[in-house]
């Protein structure tokens, strides 16, 4: 994905347009995850932020990460119990790569329904979120 140029204190303003009251560990996670607008998990999270030569403790970036999510700076995508965080909260859906286990974005426009199925009682319709599973087509493994 394209490299979006993003300065810290751009961040600090979306952090607080979020509701999130800008600190020097958020602002650093913030960075990491818009820097290259890609789908990560909390892991990848930690392992860039030590590239980067900064110690941010596992429980911070948790919790971190759920608040930027409860706020809606980020989207959440839970594959087979993995969570991936996405800096990309415009409506649009995933293909899912099994072998990487890397999500790529697609437009909401790029799918249509002819007929959702009908809801249970006493529920109304967020959104709907579509997650196509790929594999390369000459998969090695196996």
């Amino acid at each position: 994905m394209a490299a979006i140029k993003i300065t810290r204190v751009r961040i600090a303003e979306r952090l607080r347009e979020h509701g999130i009251r800008p600190s020097y560990q958020r602002i650093e996670i913030a960075n990491v995850l818009f820097l290259r607008n890609e789908h990560l998990s909390a892991g990848d999270v930690v392992r860039r932020l030590g590239a980067n030569g900064l110690r941010v403790c596992r429980a911070t970036i948790y919790n971190v990460l759920k608040l930027f999510v409860k706020q809606g700076l980020i989207g959440e995508v839970v594959i087979n119990g993995k969570h991936f965080y996405d800096p990309n909260t415009s409506d649009h859906h995933h293909f899912y790569d099994v072998v990487t286990e890397r999500l790529t974005d697609f437009p909401a426009r790029n799918v249509a329904f002819a007929k959702l199925p009908r809801l249970p009682f006493g529920v109304s319709l967020e959104r709907v979120e579509v997650l196509i599973r790929v594999r390369p087509e000459h998969d090695s493994i196996g």
